[in-house]
């Protein structure tokens, strides 16, 4: 037996944020990353059109890009002072993400961080508040999704939480909110999306309800993302859907090892100065691990129909493989993002001496592997790595070379 959740409701299309006036309930606490929501003034409609649905209204802001397990607790304290009874997350994933990890602390005190990382093992949520996600970037689909990611900053690794009980209560997809990402935010939350409906596509859990939804999702991304890139606002509301379908697709299909590679990358070198941003690090690593899982007959003819409803061409599946490949790397140059690593530079753009250093990579290369084979995404992945495959295939991704293996 399968299982597929999504929200209650997805209110979508511009003006949805509306949406709120017609919630029921008492208090609800806002919780809010940076400044661009307040700055947009989106974070003001929200508050005013909770007071108008007749609800006490709190606001928990400044949730810091890559959020960490202090925010989240004192989050959670600050719900447990105030007890709402509407839990309402707007922004991009880092918010989102971290006010799901305060819902589970908020229903359950006792809760440790390390109970939430037990992959599908949390208890019931909602006996105190339902959750309310608000996108305001096209990626990461949180708002629709049974993940969060949280940074543990001690150890220098980031930790998903799976579970369904974490998929939210209503999502609102309002493509206005997307207009204020700034361009190379477009370019990474857009890689993030084709990486989730590309491994969810390719996924062991894959089903005939997340398939329509991962393809579907990968022939939008293809239309649109450069264009929304380049400041095509009609193209910038299609990506907020696209993004969504993808988020819907991989959430039950789970993902794979480019987020398991990424998970455990991203913070895996802050104390160089810079993290790998995420959305960025699935765009350099997705090409080579579409190589090393392709090995795997039933992956290679996914990846071959993923290239034909992709138009690209190719008699058999290893020559779409190919061409499947070459077109996610020219999407990446076009996009201004690096082909690996070693040519990452501290603000994300191409260099020729990234912020990594080869003999740092080097050094850590065994226990980022480690960690990225127990991470929870590497269990659906279609090929599964050895300890010494992972590491090959990571330094595949450093240095932007052939996987062979």
């Amino acid at each position: 037996m399968a299982r597929f959740t999504l929200p209650r409701d997805v209110y979508h299309g511009k003006g949805a944020l509306e949406a709120l006036k017609t919630f029921e309930g008492k208090k609800a606490i806002v919780c809010v990353g940076g400044g661009s929501m307040k700055k947009f003034g989106f974070l003001d409609k929200v508050v005013s059109y909770l007071k108008e649905a007749g609800m006490e209204v709190e606001l928990f802001e400044g949730i810091e890009p890559d959020p960490s397990v202090d925010t989240v607790m004192k989050g959670a304290e600050a719900m447990q002072k105030f007890g709402p009874d509407w839990i309402v997350a707007i922004g991009g994933g880092s918010p989102i993400d971290a006010a799901k990890a305060m819902w589970i602390k908020y229903e359950y005190p006792d809760t440790t961080f390390e109970d939430m990382c037990k992959v599908f093992g949390l208890p019931k949520l909602r006996t105190k508040a339902k959750f309310c996600a608000i996108s305001s970037t096209s990626g990461t689909a949180t708002e629709v999704t049974a993940f969060s990611i949280i940074t543990d900053y001690n150890k220098g690794i980031k930790y998903p939480i799976a579970d369904f009980e974490i998929t939210p209560d209503v999502a609102i997809v309002d493509p206005e909110l997307a207009h204020t990402m700034p361009q190379k935010l477009v370019a990474h939350t857009g890689m993030d999306a084709i990486t989730h409906a590309i491994e969810a596509y390719v996924s062991t859990a894959n089903c005939d309800y997340t398939d329509p939804l991962a393809l579907h999702a990968i022939e939008m991304i293809q239309a649109d993302l450069v264009g929304s890139y380049n400041g095509d606002m009609d193209k910038r509301d299609a990506m907020h859907n696209a993004q969504c379908l993808a988020g819907m697709a991989f959430s039950n299909a789970l993902l794979g090892i480019v987020h398991s590679m990424a998970h455990k990358t991203g913070a895996a070198f802050a104390d160089h100065g810079a993290h790998i941003i995420h959305g960025a690090a699935n765009a350099m690593y997705l090409p080579k691990v579409i190589a090393f899982n392709a090995k795997d007959p039933a992956a290679l003819k996914r990846y071959g129909k993923i290239a034909d409803v992709m138009n690209l061409g190719g008699s058999s599946d290893e020559e779409k493989v190919k061409l499947l490949i070459d077109y996610l790397r020219k999407m990446n140059d076009d996009l201004n993002i690096p082909h690996c690593i070693k040519n990452y530079g501290a603000d994300s753009y191409p260099t020729e001496q990234g912020f990594v250093p080869e003999d740092v990579f080097l050094d850590r290369l065994h226990d980022i592997a480690a960690n990225a084979i127990l991470d929870a995404c590497t269990g659906s992945n279609p090929r599964q790595p050895s300890q010494e495959e992972m590491e090959k295939l990571l330094k595949c991704c450093y240095y932007d070379t052939e996987v062979d293996f």
